[in-house]
Protein backbone atom coordinates (compact mmCIF):
# COMPACT_ATOMS: atom_id res chain seq x y z
CA UNK A 1 0.00 0.00 0.00
CA UNK A 2 1.24 3.56 0.47
CA UNK A 3 4.99 3.74 0.02
CA UNK A 4 7.62 6.16 1.20
CA UNK A 5 9.31 8.87 -0.81
CA UNK A 6 7.71 11.60 -2.86
CA UNK A 7 8.76 13.89 -5.69
CA UNK A 8 10.25 17.12 -4.37
CA UNK A 9 8.26 20.19 -5.33
CA UNK A 10 10.25 23.40 -5.51
CA UNK A 11 8.90 26.46 -3.66
CA UNK A 12 8.24 28.51 -6.76
CA UNK A 13 5.74 30.92 -8.26
CA UNK A 14 3.43 30.43 -11.20
CA UNK A 15 4.85 30.93 -14.71
CA UNK A 16 3.84 33.86 -16.89
CA UNK A 17 2.18 32.91 -20.16
CA UNK A 18 4.04 33.17 -23.45
CA UNK A 19 7.69 32.75 -24.44
CA UNK A 20 10.50 32.18 -21.98
CA UNK A 21 13.28 34.67 -21.31
CA UNK A 22 15.10 33.62 -24.48
CA UNK A 23 12.07 34.31 -26.64
CA UNK A 24 11.36 30.65 -27.39
CA UNK A 25 7.83 29.32 -26.89
CA UNK A 26 7.55 26.73 -24.15
CA UNK A 27 6.41 23.17 -24.91
CA UNK A 28 2.99 22.94 -23.28
CA UNK A 29 0.37 20.27 -22.71
CA UNK A 30 -3.18 21.20 -21.71
CA UNK A 31 -4.86 18.32 -19.86
CA UNK A 32 -8.48 18.28 -18.64
CA UNK A 33 -10.69 15.78 -16.85
CA UNK A 34 -14.47 15.68 -16.95
CA UNK A 35 -17.09 13.31 -15.52
CA UNK A 36 -19.85 13.46 -18.16
CA UNK A 37 -22.49 11.32 -16.37
CA UNK A 38 -23.18 9.06 -19.38
CA UNK A 39 -24.11 12.14 -21.46
CA UNK A 40 -27.50 12.21 -19.72
CA UNK A 41 -27.56 15.99 -19.34
CA UNK A 42 -27.31 18.92 -21.78
CA UNK A 43 -24.85 17.68 -24.40
CA UNK A 44 -24.90 20.99 -26.28
CA UNK A 45 -23.76 22.73 -23.08
CA UNK A 46 -21.11 20.04 -22.61
CA UNK A 47 -19.80 20.65 -26.13
CA UNK A 48 -19.58 24.38 -25.45
CA UNK A 49 -17.64 23.83 -22.22
CA UNK A 50 -15.14 21.50 -23.89
CA UNK A 51 -14.76 23.91 -26.80
CA UNK A 52 -13.93 26.74 -24.38
CA UNK A 53 -11.30 24.58 -22.64
CA UNK A 54 -9.46 23.63 -25.87
CA UNK A 55 -7.63 20.73 -24.21
CA UNK A 56 -4.83 18.83 -25.89
CA UNK A 57 -5.89 15.76 -23.90
CA UNK A 58 -9.32 15.23 -22.33
CA UNK A 59 -9.81 12.44 -19.77
CA UNK A 60 -13.47 11.45 -19.55
CA UNK A 61 -15.27 9.49 -16.85
CA UNK A 62 -18.75 7.92 -16.98
CA UNK A 63 -18.75 7.65 -20.75
CA UNK A 64 -21.93 5.87 -21.99
CA UNK A 65 -21.54 2.08 -21.78
CA UNK A 66 -24.52 0.99 -23.88
CA UNK A 67 -24.67 3.80 -26.43
CA UNK A 68 -20.91 3.56 -26.99
CA UNK A 69 -21.11 5.33 -30.36
CA UNK A 70 -21.98 8.56 -28.52
CA UNK A 71 -18.36 8.73 -27.34
CA UNK A 72 -17.13 9.07 -30.93
CA UNK A 73 -19.91 11.51 -31.77
CA UNK A 74 -18.91 13.74 -28.85
CA UNK A 75 -15.27 13.62 -29.97
CA UNK A 76 -16.22 14.71 -33.48
CA UNK A 77 -18.40 17.55 -32.20
CA UNK A 78 -15.53 19.05 -30.21
CA UNK A 79 -12.89 18.46 -32.90
CA UNK A 80 -11.06 15.71 -31.04
CA UNK A 81 -10.11 12.06 -31.60
CA UNK A 82 -10.68 9.03 -29.37
CA UNK A 83 -7.22 7.95 -28.22
CA UNK A 84 -8.11 5.28 -25.64
CA UNK A 85 -11.07 3.75 -23.84
CA UNK A 86 -13.41 0.77 -23.59
CA UNK A 87 -16.87 0.03 -22.27
CA UNK A 88 -15.70 -1.61 -19.04
CA UNK A 89 -14.99 1.14 -16.55
CA UNK A 90 -16.66 3.76 -18.79
CA UNK A 91 -13.48 5.75 -19.42
CA UNK A 92 -12.10 7.49 -22.48
CA UNK A 93 -9.22 9.73 -23.49
CA UNK A 94 -9.66 12.23 -26.32
CA UNK A 95 -6.86 14.11 -28.06
CA UNK A 96 -6.98 17.42 -29.88
CA UNK A 97 -5.44 18.67 -33.13
CA UNK A 98 -1.67 18.43 -33.22
CA UNK A 99 -1.57 15.60 -30.68
CA UNK A 100 -0.57 12.12 -31.84
CA UNK A 101 -1.30 8.90 -29.96
CA UNK A 102 1.83 6.77 -29.71
CA UNK A 103 0.48 3.96 -27.51
CA UNK A 104 -2.70 3.05 -25.66
CA UNK A 105 -3.63 0.66 -22.85
CA UNK A 106 -6.75 -0.22 -20.90
CA UNK A 107 -6.72 -2.08 -17.61
CA UNK A 108 -9.64 -3.44 -15.63
CA UNK A 109 -8.66 -3.02 -12.00
CA UNK A 110 -8.88 -5.58 -9.22
CA UNK A 111 -12.55 -6.51 -8.66
CA UNK A 112 -14.07 -5.60 -5.29
CA UNK A 113 -17.50 -7.33 -5.30
CA UNK A 114 -20.20 -6.19 -5.13
CA UNK A 115 -18.76 -2.82 -6.15
CA UNK A 116 -18.69 -1.55 -9.71
CA UNK A 117 -15.68 -2.67 -11.76
CA UNK A 118 -13.14 0.12 -12.14
CA UNK A 119 -10.53 0.67 -14.84
CA UNK A 120 -7.61 2.76 -16.07
CA UNK A 121 -7.28 4.18 -19.59
CA UNK A 122 -3.78 5.23 -20.68
CA UNK A 123 -2.60 7.05 -23.79
CA UNK A 124 1.00 7.97 -24.56
CA UNK A 125 0.71 11.16 -26.58
CA UNK A 126 3.16 13.27 -28.58
CA UNK A 127 2.97 17.04 -29.10
CA UNK A 128 5.59 19.49 -30.34
CA UNK A 129 8.31 16.86 -30.13
CA UNK A 130 7.54 15.91 -26.52
CA UNK A 131 5.75 12.85 -25.16
CA UNK A 132 3.74 12.12 -22.03
CA UNK A 133 1.66 9.26 -20.66
CA UNK A 134 -1.84 10.34 -19.60
CA UNK A 135 -4.17 8.21 -17.49
CA UNK A 136 -7.93 8.62 -17.02
CA UNK A 137 -9.38 7.27 -13.76
CA UNK A 138 -12.63 7.07 -11.80
CA UNK A 139 -12.18 5.79 -8.27
CA UNK A 140 -14.90 4.06 -6.27
CA UNK A 141 -17.32 5.44 -3.70
CA UNK A 142 -15.90 2.98 -1.14
CA UNK A 143 -12.75 4.24 0.60
CA UNK A 144 -11.03 0.85 0.80
CA UNK A 145 -11.47 0.17 -2.91
CA UNK A 146 -10.21 3.65 -3.75
CA UNK A 147 -6.96 3.05 -1.90
CA UNK A 148 -6.36 -0.41 -3.38
CA UNK A 149 -7.05 0.88 -6.87
CA UNK A 150 -4.86 3.97 -6.36
CA UNK A 151 -1.91 1.66 -5.67
CA UNK A 152 -2.74 -0.50 -8.69
CA UNK A 153 -3.09 2.55 -10.93
CA UNK A 154 0.24 3.96 -9.76
CA UNK A 155 1.89 0.66 -10.69
CA UNK A 156 0.45 0.64 -14.21
CA UNK A 157 1.44 4.26 -14.77
CA UNK A 158 4.98 3.61 -13.51
CA UNK A 159 5.44 0.74 -15.96
CA UNK A 160 4.31 2.86 -18.91
CA UNK A 161 6.44 5.79 -17.75
CA UNK A 162 9.52 3.60 -17.53
CA UNK A 163 8.86 1.74 -20.78
CA UNK A 164 8.56 4.92 -22.84
CA UNK A 165 10.82 7.17 -20.78
CA UNK A 166 8.15 9.86 -20.47
CA UNK A 167 6.57 11.98 -17.72
CA UNK A 168 3.03 11.05 -16.75
CA UNK A 169 -0.26 12.71 -15.81
CA UNK A 170 -3.20 11.17 -13.97
CA UNK A 171 -6.60 12.84 -14.24
CA UNK A 172 -10.13 12.03 -13.19
CA UNK A 173 -12.84 11.70 -10.59
CA UNK A 174 -11.23 10.55 -7.34
CA UNK A 175 -14.52 10.49 -5.41
CA UNK A 176 -12.76 11.97 -2.38
CA UNK A 177 -11.13 15.25 -1.45
CA UNK A 178 -7.59 16.25 -0.48
CA UNK A 179 -6.43 14.70 2.76
CA UNK A 180 -8.23 11.39 2.31
CA UNK A 181 -6.24 8.17 2.02
CA UNK A 182 -6.22 7.57 -1.76
CA UNK A 183 -5.58 11.26 -2.46
CA UNK A 184 -2.64 11.26 -0.01
CA UNK A 185 -1.27 8.09 -1.58
CA UNK A 186 -1.37 9.52 -5.11
CA UNK A 187 0.05 12.91 -4.14
CA UNK A 188 3.11 11.22 -2.66
CA UNK A 189 3.87 10.24 -6.26
CA UNK A 190 2.25 13.12 -8.14
CA UNK A 191 1.74 16.82 -7.65
CA UNK A 192 -1.82 18.06 -7.20
CA UNK A 193 -1.89 20.64 -10.00
CA UNK A 194 -4.55 22.85 -8.42
CA UNK A 195 -2.72 22.97 -5.10
CA UNK A 196 0.52 23.83 -6.92
CA UNK A 197 -0.81 26.62 -9.17
CA UNK A 198 -4.47 27.43 -8.44
CA UNK A 199 -6.32 29.42 -11.06
CA UNK A 200 -9.83 30.32 -9.91
CA UNK A 201 -11.95 27.89 -7.95
CA UNK A 202 -11.15 24.24 -7.37
CA UNK A 203 -14.48 22.81 -6.15
CA UNK A 204 -15.98 20.45 -8.73
CA UNK A 205 -19.07 18.80 -7.21
CA UNK A 206 -21.99 19.18 -7.46
CA UNK A 207 -21.84 21.30 -10.60
CA UNK A 208 -24.78 23.55 -9.73
CA UNK A 209 -23.41 24.43 -6.25
CA UNK A 210 -19.85 23.11 -6.07
CA UNK A 211 -18.65 22.45 -2.53
CA UNK A 212 -16.23 19.51 -2.87
CA UNK A 213 -12.97 19.14 -4.80
CA UNK A 214 -13.13 15.50 -5.85
CA UNK A 215 -11.82 15.78 -9.43
CA UNK A 216 -8.14 16.43 -10.10
CA UNK A 217 -5.26 16.57 -12.55
CA UNK A 218 -2.07 15.14 -11.01
CA UNK A 219 1.32 15.65 -12.68
CA UNK A 220 4.38 13.47 -12.26
CA UNK A 221 8.10 14.33 -12.28
CA UNK A 222 9.27 15.90 -15.52
CA UNK A 223 6.36 18.33 -15.81
CA UNK A 224 5.66 21.79 -14.42
CA UNK A 225 2.28 23.33 -13.63
CA UNK A 226 1.52 26.74 -15.09
CA UNK A 227 -2.10 26.93 -13.88
CA UNK A 228 -4.97 24.64 -12.90
CA UNK A 229 -8.63 25.07 -12.01
CA UNK A 230 -12.20 24.98 -13.22
CA UNK A 231 -12.29 26.62 -16.68
CA UNK A 232 -13.97 29.95 -17.23
CA UNK A 233 -16.91 28.70 -19.28
CA UNK A 234 -20.42 30.13 -19.07
CA UNK A 235 -21.83 29.34 -15.59
CA UNK A 236 -25.13 28.18 -17.09
CA UNK A 237 -23.31 25.72 -19.35
CA UNK A 238 -21.16 24.39 -16.51
CA UNK A 239 -24.26 23.75 -14.40
CA UNK A 240 -26.23 22.13 -17.24
CA UNK A 241 -23.56 19.97 -18.90
CA UNK A 242 -23.24 17.29 -16.17
CA UNK A 243 -23.14 16.96 -12.38
CA UNK A 244 -19.37 17.58 -12.12
CA UNK A 245 -17.26 20.55 -13.12
CA UNK A 246 -14.19 19.93 -15.27
CA UNK A 247 -10.61 20.55 -14.19
CA UNK A 248 -8.13 22.06 -16.66
CA UNK A 249 -4.34 22.11 -16.16
CA UNK A 250 -1.74 23.88 -18.29
CA UNK A 251 1.50 21.90 -18.02
CA UNK A 252 5.04 22.51 -19.25
CA UNK A 253 7.58 19.86 -20.07
CA UNK A 254 10.45 19.88 -17.58
CA UNK A 255 12.99 19.36 -20.41
CA UNK A 256 12.07 22.83 -21.61
CA UNK A 257 13.00 24.50 -18.32
CA UNK A 258 16.77 24.26 -18.58
CA UNK A 259 18.59 24.93 -15.30
CA UNK A 260 15.58 26.59 -13.66
CA UNK A 261 14.38 23.40 -12.01
CA UNK A 262 17.80 22.44 -10.73
CA UNK A 263 18.41 25.84 -9.15
CA UNK A 264 14.87 26.28 -7.84
CA UNK A 265 14.99 29.89 -9.13
CA UNK A 266 11.97 29.58 -11.40
CA UNK A 267 8.62 31.22 -11.89
CA UNK A 268 6.98 27.82 -12.20
CA UNK A 269 5.54 25.30 -9.82
CA UNK A 270 8.11 22.77 -10.91
CA UNK A 271 8.15 19.07 -10.15
CA UNK A 272 11.75 17.92 -9.79
CA UNK A 273 12.76 14.32 -9.40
Amino acid sequence: MPGKGAPRVSPARRAPAGPDAGGEPRATLRVACYNVRSLRDDVDALVRVITVMRPDVLCLQEVPRLLWWRRSLLARRVGMTVAAGRRGGALAILTGPGVRTVHREYHLLRPCPPLQRRALAIAVVAKDGFRAAVGSVHLDLAAGARLWHAAEIAGHMARVRERFGVPDVLAGDLNEGPGRAAWRYLTRRYTDCFAAAPDGDGATFPAARPRHRIDAVLAGPGLAVRACGVPRAAPADLAAATDHLPVLADLLFHHDLGDECRTGDTQLRTICS
